[in-house]
């Protein structure tokens, strides 16, 4: 399994690279930035300053989208930092959130999702497109690799990352509800054609190395609201009977709104309605133990990548923690894809 941090780019962006040498220096293999360019600094420009001061990690977006963003913008960007630093990069993309609803914006249609899945991978990878009637390519990049991996929720854009994408990206760490989404994917990918054991599966959630649960809880509840917006899209289209499981749409019935000026920030002070059970089912928290045990129930499912949030007050510990116990601990069950 592999372990990736996933950062805010508050300013300095100073303190960002630092949070990231950190993580290389602990043996996480990925380091992941929100992409909200108007609640947060630009990405991109940091994502190049953390290449510059690590040696091995890979870096990308989590998750970049393409309605805010020009595609072949977007990819450029991808390859010429693969250019600047090795292939180190990786795209993380949805169809958009906190980037868009900032703007009164709404995020892209499934079809658009995957035709920007498609241009993005093929220019990243060096390889030619056709994007509005041209045939693109960068007359500049050679060997460039980027693999794009794509955040879901919903049965739609499961399945369409079963049949398009490189990974997938499950932002919680609920065990059953994270096993029904695997599912889904893996079955999308195996009806495609594809050889469902070529994707990885990635859950990311916050992680709190500590003890005193009340805290723990309190410093991460904002986790189930940003979950949230997700879900009550789900729940509009779908309703509550449908496929997805009860355990992910019963939360949000006390949800009367979402302020996205907090969105991702511990003293967020409208998830009141996320209870302890949430905040525990979706989070990694508690001691070095307690992590390894939930880790390994993700594993068997199929996880290959572990991603922590670090929107929280114990950011270097967690990470001192995880580098000296948790990680050497899942050590002896790397698979395939690690």
């Amino acid at each position: 399994m592999d372990f990736g941090v996933v950062l805010q780019t508050n300013p300095p962006a100073s303190r960002t690279v630092q949070l990231s040498t950190l993580a290389e220096a602990h043996g996480f293999s990925h380091v992941w930035t929100f992409d909200s360019h108007l609640l947060w600094e630009e990405p991109y420009v940091i994502h190049s300053a953390i290449l510059n001061a690590t040696k091995r990690i890979t870096v990308g977006p989590f998750v970049t989208n393409p309605a805010t963003r020009d595609w072949t913008v977007t990819a450029s960007v991808f390859a010429t930092l693969n250019e600047m630093y090795g292939n180190r990069t990786i795209c993380g993309i949805g169809r958009g959130d906190s980037a868009v609803r900032v703007t009164n914006g709404k995020p892209v249609t499934m079809r658009e999702l995957r035709e920007s899945i498609h241009v993005i991978r093929e220019l990243g990878n060096s390889r030619a497109v056709e994007y509005k009637g041209a045939t693109l390519q960068f007359p500049w990049s050679r060997g460039s690799e980027l693999d794009v991996w794509v955040a879901a929720y919903g049965p739609l854009a499961l399945k369409l990352t079963g049949e398009v994408g490189d990974g997938f990206i499950l932002q919680l760490a609920d065990v059953d509800i994270a096993a029904w989404m695997i599912k889904v994917v893996r079955d999308a990918a195996e009806a495609a054609g594809r050889d469902p054991d070529s994707i990885a599966f990635c859950v990311a959630a916050p992680m709190y190395i500590g003890d005193d649960w009340e805290h723990m809880r309190d410093q991460c509840r904002w986790f189930g609201g940003m979950v949230g917006n997700h879900v009550a899209d789900i729940v509009s289209k779908y309703g509550t009977d449908g496929d997805v499981p009860q355990a992910l749409t019963d939360y949000i019935a006390g949800r009367t709104g979402y302020d996205y000026n907090s969105h991702g920030k511990s003293d967020n002070d409208h998830v009141d309605f996320v209870p302890d059970e949430i905040v525990d089912r979706f989070c990694l928290l508690g001691t070095a133990e307690d992590h390894i045990a939930k880790l390994e129930q993700l594993r068997a499912i199929g996880v290959t990548q572990f991603a922590g949030y670090l929107q929280h007050d114990n950011k270097e510990e967690t990470m001192r923690v995880y580098g000296e116990t948790v990680i050497p601990a899942l050590s002896d069950h790397i698979t395939a894809k690690s």
